[in-house]
């Protein structure tokens, strides 16, 4: 049975963001929300949860810290300690009130665009100042048989930010637009690089249960002793399980040092994550494996279409495959669309696409798109994407 549903379907029956921003004749591409059918265990608990009326404030057992360490120690052989484990609202709330422990006041935070748009607001909100050290793209034209590999950190970079006086990175892995997933090498030389300059690594690893099957996802944490000393992880069900409506994300430590950091958090911190996202979380990391197995086989047929008929719809176009979560980086700059292609697609093609400059200047000229969805919403997104040009 398949995973994905019609993005007609649910249109008909859901009110998130991604179905009521635009008309109805335009394909939603665009937020990293997926036309899927809610995962059973998941739909279960939360029906159990409503049922008994489990629905006050969340409550402070082990529960999801303890299935959380289950899950990343089956999947990426990473022991997490239950005890180092903190919830929250959603990742972006881990990210602001992380950053607020570990910097101060006009700090600078390292980021590495393209990349994820809020990563400079999550910064400012901190009250830092934000430093970019663009991702070095790779040499030559894409192949879209090619994965995102040969994208790579800057280290180079972040060593002149650090000597400049930047003192934090806040790092997305899996990277979000690319799908990049950076490798463990990559990370053990931003670790001691860190540790060099007495930095701290906040890595934003909301996309890691959706790596594919040709990648290998690395913890930042478990990468190397220095990496455990000074990072924190923060991470969430909400992409992989589509339930970022619930509201429940996870900070994860592996130090005395990060402890310090969550116990000095308000506690609002903790009591803002939300009950039905917890129960979610549970749920989804307990008992989803099997649904997300299918959930990502259908991810990489689609991934596949994209590589093998992309270059037909849009000749010019620049895709690589990302090798993380369902979202594709097209380079639309040979196309005459100007610098912000996603804007007059929505017109002319009657497809929504996340505007590219959104995630740095190193986006203009491309977009984002969602592939997240049936096989029959991604051939007619490639229609009418064809049809426009």
């Amino acid at each position: 049975m398949s995973v994905m549903v019609s993005v007609f379907d649910a249109r008909r029956t859901r009110t998130s963001e991604k179905y009521t921003v635009y008309d109805a004749d335009v394909l939603p591409m665009f937020v990293a929300e997926m036309d899927c059918a809610l995962a059973e265990p998941v739909r279960d608990a939360l029906v159990r949860a409503v049922t008994d009326g489990a629905t006050g404030y969340v409550g402070h057992g082990r529960a999801l810290p303890e299935a959380f360490a289950d899950f990343a120690a089956d999947r990426w052989g990473w022991a997490v300690d239950p005890d180092l484990v903190r919830t929250t609202t959603d990742v972006s709330v881990a990210a602001v009130e992380t950053l607020r422990r570990v910097i101060e006041p006009g700090d600078q935070v390292v980021i590495m665009p393209p990349v994820y748009a809020p990563f400079w607001d999550y910064v400012t909100e901190a009250g830092g100042s934000v430093t970019e050290v663009p991702l070095l793209a790779p040499a030559g034209t894409a192949d879209p048989y090619d994965t995102t590999a040969g994208w790579r950190m800057d280290l180079d970079g972040v060593r002149q930010a650090f000597a400049e006086g930047a003192r934090t990175v806040l790092l997305c892995n899996p990277h979000n637009p690319l799908g990049l997933v950076h490798d463990r090498e990559s990370l053990v030389a931003l670790a001691r690089l860190a540790a060099e300059w007495d930095a701290v690594v906040v890595s934003d690893e909301i996309h890691a249960p959706l790596v594919h099957a040709d990648a290998t996802f690395t913890p930042f944490l478990d990468c190397c002793p220095e990496a455990a000393a000074l990072g924190v992880a923060l991470t969430s069900a909400s992409k992989a399980w589509n339930t970022a409506g619930t509201k429940c994300a996870l900070m994860v430590g592996a130090s005395d040092r990060a402890r310090a950091w969550f116990d000095g958090m308000p506690t609002e911190v903790v009591e803002r994550t939300g009950i039905l996202g917890y129960t979610a979380s549970v749920a989804a990391f307990s008992e989803g494996g099997p649904w997300l197995a299918s959930l990502l086989a259908e991810l990489a047929a689609n991934r596949r279409i994209l590589a093998e008929e992309l270059g037909a719809a849009l000749p010019g176009a620049g895709y690589r495959q990302p090798q993380a979560s369902y979202l594709a980086w097209l380079d639309l700059r040979a196309l005459p669309w100007g610098d912000d292609p996603a804007l007059r697609l929505v017109d002319e093609a009657k497809v929504a696409l996340s505007n590219g400059r959104d995630f740095g200047r190193q986006g203009i000229g491309h977009a984002r798109l969602n592939f997240g969805c049936s096989e029959d919403t991604l051939r007619e997104g490639l229609t009418r994407l064809a049809a426009a040009r």
